[in-house]
């Protein structure tokens, strides 16, 4: 049985991919990669998120403003641009955006703001949203909440099993990255185990958080296999079934 892979979040417009990325793209789909999903973080990747779509039929779109970058858009008009990526037909989802208190340079309410503008154009073109917290999650639980009903993903999830259960209970999916399979990863490990599998989705976040054994390398998506790896041992379940029923979720997730 042979495995297929659903990488529902990277970042392939990044420099360290800037002088091989046709070559490591190729390699994704040979290997079992058969959907990507590119995320923005800002209008420049935006841009190049849109090239990179359009160059490859098996790569899809997400575009949006991160948390990160938000202290850069709050006094400008970014909205009209993000509706036109948005209305791509290969643009999937709004993302990557949400919040991030992890570093204290950037404004708390600033990050909101920029939160709940993107909420809003979600919520007018009917697309799923791609959500970054870091360290964040009260506050990003009571935005959700404002637009509900609204789909999403938090990616690169690492909260609690009584956030997963809150988020879950949203309709929200949960993406497992490579944080999965750390050393210290124990509040994951619970998540996976206990959150019904239906509600998973694996990602890489390439070209960052390679996972063991390949850490402090760059990023690729056809690492998801050792995601899946630790997934299937969580649950002691056969590794190609958990395989094909994460690839079926992403399908159903993004409508494709």
């Amino acid at each position: 049985m042979s495995l297929k892979i659903f990488e529902t979040h990277s970042h392939y417009y990044d420099d360290s991919f800037l002088h091989d990325r046709d070559e490591v793209i190729e390699r994704q789909f040979n290997y079992g990669v058969k959907k990507i999903l590119n995320c923005a973080v800002d209008i420049d990747s935006c841009k190049k998120t849109i090239d990179i779509i359009d160059k490859y039929d098996f790569i899809y779109g997400a575009c949006g403003i991160h948390p990160s970058y938000s202290k850069y858009y709050y006094k400008i008009t970014y909205e009209d641009d993000l509706y036109k990526f948005n209305k791509h037909k290969k643009v999937l989802a709004i993302g990557e955006i949400g919040l991030d208190y992890y570093y204290d340079n950037i404004d708390k309410e600033i990050q909101k703001e920029v939160f709940r503008n993107q909420l809003k154009i979600a919520k007018d073109l009917d697309k799923p949203v791609i959500i970054h917290c870091r360290d964040a999650y009260a506050d990003t639980l009571r935005i959700i909440k404002e637009f509900m009903p609204i789909r999403g993903v938090v990616h690169c999830f690492s909260g609690s099993l009584e956030i997963a259960i809150e988020l879950i209970k949203l309709g929200f999916y949960l993406g497992i990255s490579g944080i999965s399979t750390f050393k210290n990863a124990v509040k994951i490990i619970e998540v996976i185990k206990e959150i019904p599998i239906e509600y998973l989705l694996t990602e890489t976040d390439c070209p960052y958080l390679s996972p063991v054994p390949l850490r402090g390398k760059r990023n690729e998506s056809i690492n998801i296999e050792y995601i899946i790896k630790k997934i299937a041992d969580v649950r002691n379940e056969d590794f190609y079934k958990i395989g094909d029923t994460l690839y079926k979720n992403a399908l159903k997730f993004f409508s494709l």
